[in-house]
């Protein structure tokens, strides 16, 4: 029986593993490395964070992403966006570099078991585990609006549905929403050729400004520090206090994870935008359905009760995510039935990233409203991964008490993996 089994190896799973390793934890880690980076996002696409708030964690503060571009012969600057291609390939470094093997096959069910968790993989193994660490990124939580859902997915698909979008050319496309997933996936379609709108619900669009340079005068980073998450204190404090935020009233909380850090494009695609893109903005789709050559949909138009119809090829939804209880499918009923769900279904975590069920623990996006917004984004895998483990660790040693666990002695974490193995 594992100490650790952490499922999912994307940023916050791998950085988890990293810190369980390093604590001597006996861990199997499972899921494709960096598959949603790899699969669901369209080549040409950058980040939006900067270099230096994207490393992934390790205890010892090496493995960085700039430290990776610097082996490639690239600097990563301050200001100067990455390629996702580039920043999915420096997790596959990370993964190589500063975890146990990982384990490529995914997890079809967990289920609670005595002493821990029963978890079954895609060819039908069972593996047992005293803690579970689910790290499954944000594939599971995808939202596509009810008007669509119901369409053919050769109609309408969602901005993750994508790791290409030249299929699109000389196509009439409309995506659907206002933030950077939606302009910069429209900005890509027109510049390969597609004939690309978008239409925005909000009555303006918002875009982030160019960022101050990293090195300023201290009464200026004093008025307004960087941060992982942009200027200013507020978003400091959500970028550098997750734990604090975490102490927050459960209703304040769940304000600032509806509201804070909205949707907003880089400023570095507006130009992109701007030039090839036709954007309809106070619109949103009402109806929908399939007619000859695509899909007519049924738009609100600025003036309330008045519609209009448009007609299109192919619909993408660059809609988000909703990352509520109900879709942690891995889960068996009985287990996701036993957790708490905070106001907006999200599963309520209660120290350390421990669900409300004993042992098993959550990272990532489905922690934003317990942990901030800080959980949108890679940056927060530093906090996550050293405050989980943590947890995990004790969680272990009231097991131990309890005569139901082993307490991790040795620090070499690739030892402890393999005499956890069998």
């Amino acid at each position: 029986m594992y100490d650790l089994l952490v499922v999912g190896a994307g940023p916050y799973g791998l950085s988890v593993a990293a810190h369980a390793a390093d604590a001597g934890l006996s861990l199997k880690v499972l899921g494709r490395p960096m598959a949603s980076w790899r699969d669901h996002m369209p080549r040409g696409m950058f980040l939006k964070s900067e270099p230096w708030a994207s490393n992934l964690s390790a205890p010892d503060g090496r493995w960085t992403l700039d430290a990776y571009c610097a082996g490639q012969g690239v600097t990563a600057r301050h200001g100067e966006p990455i390629p996702v291609e580039m920043f999915a390939d420096y997790g596959l470094w990370f993964a190589r570099n500063a975890v146990p093997e990982v384990d490529e096959r995914m997890v079809t069910r967990i289920a609670a078991h005595p002493g821990g968790f029963e978890a079954v993989t895609e060819d039908g193994q069972t593996l047992h585990a005293r803690t579970v660490a689910l790290a499954v990124g944000v594939m599971p939580f995808v939202d596509i609006p009810a008007a669509l859902r119901d369409l053919d997915p050769a109609l309408v698909s969602h901005s993750t549905h994508h790791s290409a979008l030249d299929r699109f050319h000389d196509r009439d496309v409309t995506v659907i929403g206002g933030g950077q997933a939606a302009l910069e996936t429209a900005a890509l379609l027109a510049e390969q050729g597609a004939r690309a709108r978008v239409l925005v619900r909000a009555d303006v669009l918002r875009w982030n400004d160019v960022p101050p340079p990293f090195e300023r005068p201290w009464w200026r980073s004093a008025r307004a520090p960087l941060s992982g998450l942009g200027i200013g204190w507020r978003n400091w404090f959500y970028a550098e206090r997750p734990g604090l935020f975490h102490r927050l009233p459960e209703s304040t909380r769940a304000e600032v994870a509806a509201t804070a850090l909205g949707p907003a494009g880089a400023w570095w695609v507006r130009e992109r935008v701007e030039r090839g893109v036709e954007v309809r903005l106070g619109q949103e789709v009402a109806a929908a359905r399939a007619v000859e050559g695509g899909v007519r949909l049924e738009v609100t138009g600025r003036r309330p009760g008045t519609l209009e119809n448009l007609e299109t090829e192919h619909v993408i939804a660059a809609t988000g995510f909703s990352a509520t209880v109900d879709r942690l499918g891995l889960l068996t009923d009985e287990l996701r039935g036993a957790l708490t769900a905070a106001p907006d279904g999200s599963p309520q975590t209660v120290r350390d990233f421990e669900s409300s069920h004993p042992g098993l623990f959550l990272a990532g996006l489905v922690t934003a409203a317990g942990y901030g917004p800080a959980m949108r984004f890679v940056h927060g895998a530093t906090y996550t991964a050293d405050a989980l483990v943590r947890g995990v660790r004790r969680r272990l040693r009231k097991g131990a008490a309890g005569g139901a666990a082993r307490v991790p002695g040795s620090r070499d974490g690739r030892g402890a993996v393999a005499a956890g193995r069998g």
